[in-house]
């Protein structure tokens, strides 16, 4: 593989604690057993072109998932019930779409688009072909309907048939309503996920999301990277959206249709930003044509359970989360088709799995929690979240026994940071508990420095959210020690713009991991808090997860 682009960041030290031990919560001593050696192992093999992307259903999937169950067996933490060997099997379909081009028939003229260039398209059902001809394109705004904010953009019109094009992201707050979808911060109804189940729940055909860079929060080669090729997703009936046709459409070709129909991308913008906007029939007919083949395989999720101390308690488990899968191979950028994920996401498993050793090491010398504590590494988190949806329909420990959740999804490899950004923080009492941990590590809490692009609904503990369990997902600031104050933001928009679902992101031999062992160590004063105090958390009022349709 080619040289990285990354900084090396080398030179720092370990942040360490300046808690006493005679006040401590925490068990005498654990920092011995986080040793920057042992992740730089984890994320260097998992992150090897070896595993070639770690694409689920392929060879790399299987080779990290045994790593992974390999590793935690090691630790002599066990398996648990239905998953004897570690391994929770997961069935899937693999689909990959041939698309023919886009045409659209508007005021007498056929316009043509071309597949990957132009637009992206894959389905919600497997049928060796997927043909839609000549139907109505209908603009639907935002594509939203949400009665808590009084905010209808389908205004009760027949959907069925039609293919509808719509808007990424939430429609802005105006100044009159600062709060109206939360401000500045994406929710779901922002998510292109949430798109498409509503296009299905209105009957529609088809749905297009126009890519407009900036309200989408990454570039179309992002786009591209992530929606070609094959696409995976869970085997089972009445979990996603079938939904004929999924798209996204890049904006200049967006524009290049609208305006043939004579209407303006910005005008539209400024109409869908009223709650009195109402759909457009552009006076556009569509064909969507392609061929797909299907193969059904079997992924895994990894998992394992350190059992409690405490007999009233050890019912109950706090989780560590990550997501192991990244893209496999995909379209050459620079002589490099291996997607390797070293950030995304083979560093929160190395992370996780330093966590777990941490506990181990206390169990072996007699040291265990009250309530058990579970680790589990997700397959298919870049196709949806699929792993971990799928472990939340079919928990291998029960939900309502899950007191809380602790994601960890591209963990700082750079340098320690002075701050902290934990993810849905605010929404349950967690909060308590983290502020308590920040403390005592000399950090601070700072929320979302980028609310906009939603990163609460993007990674796995979602999944966990959404079934009820308070979940947060940990993310280093962006403040880091011995850098400018505008260093860690500098570093953020380089990765989405030029390594975020890239080849280019691979591990660098350079990264001095100091700030992902301070992570671990920050996970782990967390998970140890929350599964020895006498309380659970709970979601603070009007702040639980709510998703449409479930």
């Amino acid at each position: 593989m080619r040289p990285t682009l990354w900084l090396g960041l080398i030179g720092f030290s370990v942040v360490t604690s300046m808690f006493t031990a005679a006040a401590s919560p925490w068990p005498t001593g654990f920092e011995t057993a986080i040793r920057i050696e042992q992740l730089r192992a984890d994320l260097q093999f998992l992150a090897d072109d070896l595993l070639e992307g770690r694409a689920p259903g392929t060879r790399g999937d299987r080779l990290a998932a045994r790593y992974i169950a390999t590793r935690l067996a090691m630790m002599g933490l066990e398996p648990l019930e239905g998953a004897p060997d570690y391994l929770q099997p997961v069935p899937m379909v693999g689909v990959t779409a041939r698309p023919e081009p886009l045409r659209v028939e508007v005021r007498g003229q056929t316009l043509e688009f071309q597949a990957v260039q132009d637009f992206v398209v894959w389905s919600g059902v497997y049928e060796p072909a997927v043909s839609i001809a000549d139907a109505p394109l209908v603009f639907v705004g935002y594509g939203i309907e949400a009665p808590e904010y009084r905010w209808d953009d389908y205004k009760g019109q027949d959907m069925r048939g039609k293919v509808l094009v719509m808007l990424v992201n939430d429609p802005p707050a105006p100044p009159s309503e600062p709060n109206l979808f939360e401000g500045k911060a994406m929710t779901y109804y922002g998510r292109w996920t949430y798109k498409f189940e509503e296009a299905y729940r209105k009957g529609a055909l088809g749905a297009f999301v126009i890519h407009v860079p900036d309200m989408a929060g990454y570039p179309w080669q992002v786009v591209q990277s992530s929606w070609t090729g094959e696409q995976v997703h869970l085997d089972v009936p009445g979990v996603e959206p079938a939904l004929p046709v999924k798209g996204w459409i890049q904006e200049a070709a967006a524009r290049r249709i609208l305006q043939a129909a004579g209407y303006s991308l910005d005008d539209l913008l400024r109409r869908a930003a009223r709650r009195d906007f109402r759909p457009i029939d552009l006076g556009v007919r569509v064909t969507v044509e392609f061929h797909q083949e299907a193969r059904r395989f079997t992924s895994q999720n990894v998992a394992a359970v350190l059992r409690g101390a405490d007999p009233d308690l050890q019912s109950e488990a706090v989780l560590y989360t990550a997501h192991f899968d990244h893209l496999g191979i995909g379209p050459t950028v620079q002589g490099d088709s291996i997607y390797n994920g070293a950030y995304d996401n083979a560093s929160g498993v190395a992370a996780v799995l330093g966590v777990a050793e941490v506990y181990a090491h206390l169990a072996r010398q007699g040291i265990r929690p009250r309530r058990s504590v579970l680790f589990l590494m997700v397959t298919a988190e870049e196709a949806g979240l699929l792993g971990s949806l799928y472990y939340a329909s079919r928990p291998l420990w029960p939900l309502d026994k899950t007191v809380a959740n602790i994601n960890l999804d591209g963990v700082n490899v750079w340098g320690p940071t002075e701050d902290f950004v934990p993810l849905g923080m605010d929404r349950t009492t967690m909060d308590e508990v983290l502020q308590e941990v920040a403390r005592a590590m000399g950090v601070t809490l700072r929320p979302d420095p980028f609310p906009e692009k939603g990163y609460f609904f993007r990674s796995d503990h979602f999944s966990l959210a959404r079934k009820g369990v308070p979940a947060v997902s940990v993310e280093a600031g962006t403040h880091y020690v011995g850098k400018p104050p505008d260093w860690g933001e500098k570093l953020h928009e380089e990765y989405i713009a030029r390594h975020y679902h890239q080849p280019s992101d691979q591990y660098d031999p350079a990264w001095p991991l100091t700030g992902m062992a301070q992570t671990v160590e920050w996970a782990f004063r967390a998970g140890w808090l929350l599964a020895t105090r006498d309380a659970r958390p709970v979601w603070k009022p009007g702040r639980a997860v709510r998703v449409p349709g479930l």
